[in-house]
């Protein structure tokens, strides 16, 4: 699974990073699961992957709230894009 812009915890895939330039333009998103009903999950293939597992924040013993991951998630990359 080298080379998709992916992130992994305890060997399923909790996120997930989208960019595509089309005609001059970037269109870029990011997911990350935090407390959802994963079962649709079940009926593709993450990333292309079969048997590729999903997961989520909560899942993984992380009981944030929606709104302090994404504080967390916008501190994190902005620091990351001011090193870069």
């Amino acid at each position: 699974m080298r080379g998709r812009p992916r992130r992994v915890c305890e060997r399923s895939k909790i996120a997930s990073l989208g960019l595509k330039i089309r005609h001059g333009c970037c269109y870029h998103g990011i997911a990350l699961n935090v407390d959802m009903d994963l079962a649709p999950f079940s009926f593709i293939n993450p990333c292309g992957y079969a048997g590729l597992r999903v997961t989520q924040a909560r899942d993984v013993g992380i009981d944030a709230s929606l709104a302090e991951l994404e504080q967390q998630l916008a501190r994190n990359l902005l620091a990351l894009l001011q090193r870069h």
